[in-house]
Formats: structure tokens, C-alpha cells, sequence
């Protein structure tokens, strides 16, 4: 009866319980992240230094260095011409969109009739875009949205971007926040799609704010345009990190060249050029993030 007392799993000791049970809660994730992630990253860094031959013994696997890497930076031009255009896209939308998603969960926080429905309609272009719906036939609405933008929003577009830029250049704009400001108003549904998530993000973050930060202020004789440089603009500066994180990798998954990396690799059959893009492409991503994480963790207020 001891012996068994002493083979059992239990700790006695309360910190070793808690260390037990969060073993076990984190143990399904673990085993995902091995079985799921782990293995097949280690595989697709394996097949970027390789030569891949498939036939009927089997598929052959032959080191071969970084040939796969020199040809895709070198002979492949494609790879660089996309990667070089989604990181300019990216930098490009990924200010357009915070800045729309923070308006927007401001005006959404206020008091209407209807509130609730307007969220709903802002958070719906994610729901379109969503993997489930492009994959559906040529009749489906995003697909049908994008064709009537094609043929008949295009000459609209370039009308209301041209006389914005008109506006803007007499009123003794600089050229550059024009070009940049116009070239918004082209991709208006480009950043509307993209910003749901980070209009919930920035709603919950700023329903979190006291109220009674508002009411102090009022009573100071605070402005509604000074109460949000002063109160609402600092406390939501964490979360603005957490969008631009997300929105970067969100706009990464959206590229074209996740579809150049995918083509190389199952329609031409060249796993192990793909899969050193798909290195290449991850690094990218890293620095990227790493970067931008550093820079703006200096601005971010954190409330003690």
C-alpha cells in the first residue's frame, strides 16, 4: 500500500500541484505545436538546403547547400519583385489602416441608435473575406464586389482621388502626403476589409477606460478633442502595438507571394525552391516585426 502511495502521479506539495496541473492544461497545445508546427518547420528548413526528386522509389533528398537560396535572391526574379512590393504595400496601408480602425472604434464607442448594427457592418468585410467565402463560386458577393470595382468603380475612383488631389495641392499640401492620401482613397476597400479585427481590438480597449477619467476632465473643462489626446490616445497606445502586429502579419498572409511560394513548389514541383522562399520569406517577416515591435514599445504608455 506505501509503495503505491509512493508511484503516485500527484504531487503533495501545493507549488508541485500547480506545476502539475499546468503541465497538463498546456500539454494539448505542446503536442500540437510539436506534431504541427515543430516538425514540419524543421522538414520545410531541411527541404530549402536540399534537391527534391520524386519518383516511383520514392522521394529523393540531396543536400546541395545554398543553391535554392542564391537562386530565388538571384535567378528568380519574381521572388523579389513580389516580396519588394508587399513590403511596400504593407508600410503604405498598415498606417491608413490603424489610423481608420482607431477613428472608427471611437465613433463606434459613442452612444446611438443602432450601435450595435453598425458594428456589425463594419466587422462584416471580415467575415467576406474570410478564406470560406473567396474560395466560393464566381456568383459569390466579394468576388461581385471586386468585379463592379474593376469595371465601374475604377473611373469613380480615379475621379474623386483627382479632385481630392486637386484640393489638396492648392491648399499647399506637400506632393508626397498627396500622392499618399489619394493613393488611400484607391485602396478605400482594400483598408475598410482589413480593419475589423482591429476596430474590436481597439473598441474593448477603449470601453476599459474609467469612466471617471472622462468625467474628471469634463469637469476641468476639458474638450471631447483634448479628452482624447490626453486620456483615450495614451491608455489605447498598447493595443495600437498589438494592431500593428497583427496587421503586419495579417497583410503578409494576404500577399501575392504566399501564392508565388505555393505555384513554385506544387505547380512546378520544385519543393525545395519553395521551401527556401518560404525561409526567406519567414525571416522577412521576423525582422520586420522585431523592428517595429522595438521602435514603438519606446512610445507605448502603460498605466500603473
Amino acid at each position: 500500500m506505501k509503495a503505491m502511495q509512493k508511484l503516485t502521479i500527484m504531487p503533495k506539495s501545493y507549488e508541485g500541484q500547480k506545476a502539475f496541473w499546468g503541465f497538463l492544461f498546456v500539454l494539448p497545445w505542446l503536442l500540437g505545436f510539436i506534431f504541427f508546427l515543430l516538425i514540419p518547420l524543421l522538414t520545410s528548413l531541411r527541404f530549402s538546403f536540399s534537391k527534391i526528386q520524386a519518383s516511383s522509389e520514392g522521394m529523393k533528398i540531396t543536400f546541395i547547400g545554398l543553391k535554392n537560396y542564391i537562386e530565388a535572391l538571384t535567378v528568380n526574379t519574381n521572388f523579389n519583385r513580389t516580396l519588394i512590393e508587399s513590403i511596400i504595400n504593407m508600410v503604405v496601408n498598415i498606417p491608413l489602416i490603424i489610423i481608420f480602425s482607431l477613428f472608427l472604434a471611437v465613433l463606434l464607442n459613442q452612444k446611438f441608435l443602432g450601435r450595435s448594427f453598425a458594428r456589425g457592418v463594419f466587422f462584416l468585410p471580415v467575415i467576406l473575406a474570410s478564406g470560406v467565402i473567396l474560395n466560393l463560386e464566381s456568383t459569390s458577393l466579394v468576388q461581385a464586389i471586386n468585379e463592379q470595382n474593376a469595371n465601374s468603380g475604377g473611373v469613380t475612383s480615379g475621379f474623386g482621388a483627382f479632385e481630392l488631389e486637386r484640393i489638396m495641392l492648392r491648399s499647399g499640401v506637400n506632393e508626397t502626403i498627396v500622392a499618399y492620401l489619394t493613393g488611400a482613397v484607391d485602396r478605400i476597400y482594400q483598408i475598410v476589409s482589413q480593419s475589423g479585427v482591429q476596430i474590436l481590438i481597439f473598441l474593448a480597449g477603449i470601453q476599459t477606460v474609467p469612466p471617471a477619467l472622462y468625467e474628471a476632465a469634463k469637469m476641468e473643462g476639458a474638450t471631447g478633442y483634448e479628452a482624447f489626446w490626453k486620456i483615450t490616445f495614451p491608455l489605447v497606445t498598447p493595443l495600437i502595438l498589438v494592431n500593428i502586429i497583427y496587421t503586419i502579419i495579417d497583410s503578409f498572409s494576404r500577399s501575392s507571394i504566399t501564392e508565388l511560394i505555393l505555384s513554385t513548389g506544387f505547380d512546378n514541383s520544385n519543393f525545395g525552391l519553395s521551401s527556401a522562399m518560404a525561409w526567406l520569406y519567414f525571416v522577412t517577416i521576423m525582422i520586420i516585426l522585431m523592428v517595429s515591435t522595438y521602435v514603438i514599445s519606446k512610445k507605448v504608455f502603460y498605466q500603473e
